[in-house]
């Protein structure tokens, strides 16, 4: 059968990518109706993180922002299919940065810099929309599959222009390598940590929330500047990116203050439109450590 498994992905990815865009997205409404209403997919998780992260909206709302959200999960799933059989041009026109130059200043005074970014609008299509959008070349960091044919296939055509993609678990191997030409490294940091007990906790959608220390580690030790990757959904298929700077100083900066940054300025995009964040994700399944006495 995992001989199998190859061919039939890579015959199911060529097919899927001759259809066009309407037809994807009238396959995207017929997908969220039996996701919504037949396998009712992950829908408890959905309803009490929104619940616990907007105590002050009725079920009704809360019921409206979760029936958008599956639509726009939809979408994403089927965009993020799509982009193994599309050009970097087409990726391009449907995922415009509105202020590389932003981040361009710093590529002309030869520095690297982190982008982060959180499960929310299309993160998918930023790296590899990238590579013609700045000067830098992007690094965006994925965890390989376990079948070699696979995760070959997968960096082949995930991969556009010059843009490069590294294992996440090779991260620091990746710092050390990429040291001559400015490399954007593409991080996102939204997850929940392995440990609760290491993770920085803070305060996010009205809830203790452990965070991750990993982006802000590597910017505080290379000294990179941070910026926030604040991606807006223009209309279906069509994105816009907006680099927001974090931290230009990052090796001067508090332990724990550019993390906070970050989830804050996540934040602060979720509460505006909060459909378009990842709402299956467990997010809260930890609980703070209580300090010991002492």
């Amino acid at each position: 059968m995992d001989k199998l498994t190859f061919p039939i992905i890579r015959l199911f990815v060529f097919l899927f990518g001759l259809l066009p865009f309407w037809l994807i997205y009238g396959l995207s409404d017929l997908i969220y109706f039996l996701v919504f209403y037949v396998i009712r997919y992950r829908k408890k998780v959905v309803f009490k993180n929104l619940a616990n992260s907007f105590p002050n909206k009725g079920k009704t709302e809360i019921a409206r922002i979760a029936k958008q959200f599956y639509h726009h999960f939809c979408d994403i799933f089927l965009e993020s299919l799509k982009s193994f059989s599309m050009s970097e041009k087409d990726v391009c026109n449907h995922y415009r940065f509105i202020n590389p130059e932003l981040v361009n200043a710093f590529y002309d005074q030869g520095r690297h810099v982190i982008i982060i970014a959180g499960h929310y609008n299309n993160w998918e299509w930023a790296g590899i929309a990238a590579g013609s959008q700045m000067k830098h070349i992007p690094i965006g960091f994925y965890k390989p599959l376990s079948n070699k044919e696979i995760d070959n296939y997968l960096q082949k055509t995930r991969v556009k222009g010059r843009s490069i993609l590294a294992s996440i678990t090779k991260t620091s191997e990746t710092f050390q390598v990429f040291r001559d030409e400015p490399v954007a490294f593409y991080m996102i940091a939204d997850q929940r940590p392995a440990s609760a007990r290491l993770a920085y906790w803070m305060k996010f959608l009205n809830q203790d929330t452990p965070v991750l220390h990993g982006p802000e580690k590597y910017a505080r030790i290379h000294d990179y500047p941070v910026f926030y990757s604040n991606v807006q959904k223009v209309r279906r298929g069509f994105y816009q990116l907006e680099f927001i700077l974090i931290e230009a100083d990052p090796a001067n900066s508090r332990i724990g203050e550019i993390a906070i940054k970050f989830m804050n300025t996540l934040e602060q995009k979720i509460t505006e439109h909060p459909q378009y964040y990842l709402w299956t994700h467990n997010r809260w399944k930890f609980t703070r450590p209580q300090k010991k006495p002492g």
